[in-house]
């Protein structure tokens, strides 16, 4: 099986990423926009969300909803959107035959939206907001709160979905003046992937989009320089069963040389409940059920994170345990076979993407909104060519007490032995 990838932009100057995966009997359009809440300041955070949802109130051609959604879903598709910090993408799944009544929707839902019922979206968000905060509306979203630490002042660290202050005040006319400024052919990537042809692509594409205003992609402020500040810690009291927390140590984008070598060390730590970190925390001390890393990545910055989830009296044994096992990777000791197995897990997982048409989509489409993206042979090469040397010298270049942000909503309890376990840091995550 393989996916061949092809690239053009039309003479609107919007560009057209087509995969070709002619052994799938699925196939996913998506359009990608460079635009989220990194893009909005503090009287305006939440205006992409917002315009994100007024997109599906219709369109010229679709000015009813219902009528809209049921032409996609004729073709096996189901219309949805994702507004993140750095983007936002529509998409569907479809039958390959219905591509092009896919691609009409999504082109005209985005150039030439009715913008209507605003308030009566602002009321649904606001609604979807209280799992962010509790009852006295404090913030307890670890994601928000551990960006917040991190990013400071700078626009990454805004929430997505804005607050209720920001939501309720905003206007038809920012809502307007937002759509207008991204939704241009500069700023935005479509994307198909599925049994398709490119060039039968390419025409659709350019027909379904023909509405789109030209304009230019928009930029960003570069993020933040990381602080050296740590260890810094943001616990908020919450009288819950579990405390929940996350563990941030700022590193670098997909893009930089380091990012195979972070993707190993990553994998080392939590690849499955054999890899250290489950092993260590949850089968053999038992110290929490969830434990997990991952590696979050914009165009300029990322992030090594730990999430997890303990007993107010086990929290500091379990943060504990974790800068512990962190330490083991600053201090070397990975052996060949972990690495080994990292390796082969890693081309294993680029293969599975053959299968999907979505992640097809997001590494050749929504990469492209800020690069080219990587075939898949090299992604495959640059972890294959991870050394141990490497990743030890990426665990103590990363993993450092002076930049870990700690994170943690829970009962108050459990605050003081968190406090003890963040001073301990530079101790436990070894010179």
């Amino acid at each position: 099986m393989s996916a061949l990838a092809f690239e053009e932009k039309l003479p609107s100057d919007l560009t057209v990423v087509t995969v070709e995966t002619p052994h799938l009997h699925s196939a996913m359009c998506s359009a990608y926009v460079r635009v989220g809440s990194r893009h909005e300041d503090e009287e305006s955070n939440g205006v992409s969300h917002l315009l994100e949802h007024l997109f599906f109130r219709g369109s010229r051609r679709f000015p009813d909803s219902v009528k809209m959604n049921a032409a996609v879903e004729a073709v096996g598709g189901n219309l949805n959107a994702v507004t993140m910090r750095d983007s936002s993408f529509f998409y569907t799944p479809t039958h390959p035959d219905g591509v092009p009544v896919a691609l009409g929707i999504l082109g005209d839902m985005l150039a030439r939206p009715r913008l209507v019922q605003l308030e009566t979206e602002k009321k649904i968000i606001l609604e979807e907001m209280l799992d962010e905060v509790d009852e006295r509306g404090r913030d307890i979203d670890v994601d928000n709160l551990s960006k917040r630490l991190v990013y400071g002042k700078h626009p990454l660290a805004l929430k997505i979905a804005g607050t209720p202050q920001t939501v309720k005040a905003m206007t038809a006319r920012q809502v307007r003046r937002h759509f207008e400024a991204a939704y241009v052919t500069g700023n935005v990537v479509v994307a198909v992937a599925g049994p398709v042809k490119h060039r039968r692509v390419v025409e659709e594409v350019a027909r379904a989009f023909r509405h789109l205003p030209g304009g230019s992609a928009l930029t960003e402020a570069p993020a933040p320089p990381t602080r050296r500040e740590g260890p810094t810690l943001k616990y908020v009291s919450l009288e819950e069963a579990q405390v929940e927390f996350r563990l941030t140590f700022p590193a670098v984008s997909d893009a930089h040389p380091d990012f195979a070598a972070l993707s190993m060390l990553r994998r080392v730590l939590d690849d499955g409940l054999s890899s250290r970190l489950p092993y260590n925390v949850v089968e053999k001390r038992g110290l929490a059920y969830s434990i997990g890393a991952t590696v979050e990545v914009f165009h300029d910055a990322g992030s090594f994170e730990v999430d997890g989830a303990a007993a107010p009296k086990q929290l500091g044994k379990v943060v504990e345990e974790v800068l512990e096992t962190l330490a083991t990777l600053r201090a070397g000791r990975v052996t060949p076979e972990e690495l080994r197995r990292a390796k082969q897990r890693h081309a294993m997982h680029v293969d599975f993407l053959l299968d999907s048409p979505a992640d097809l989509c997001g590494w050749f489409g929504g990469t492209r909104l800020f690069r080219k993206p990587e075939s898949f042979a090299q992604r495959i090469d640059e972890a294959n060519a991870v050394t141990l040397a490497e990743l030890k010298r990426v665990a103590r270049e990363y993993l450092v007490a002076d930049t870990l942000a700690v994170v943690a909503v829970g009962p108050r309890s459990a605050r003081r032995s968190l406090e003890r376990v963040t001073l301990r840091a530079r101790s436990l995550l070894g010179k």
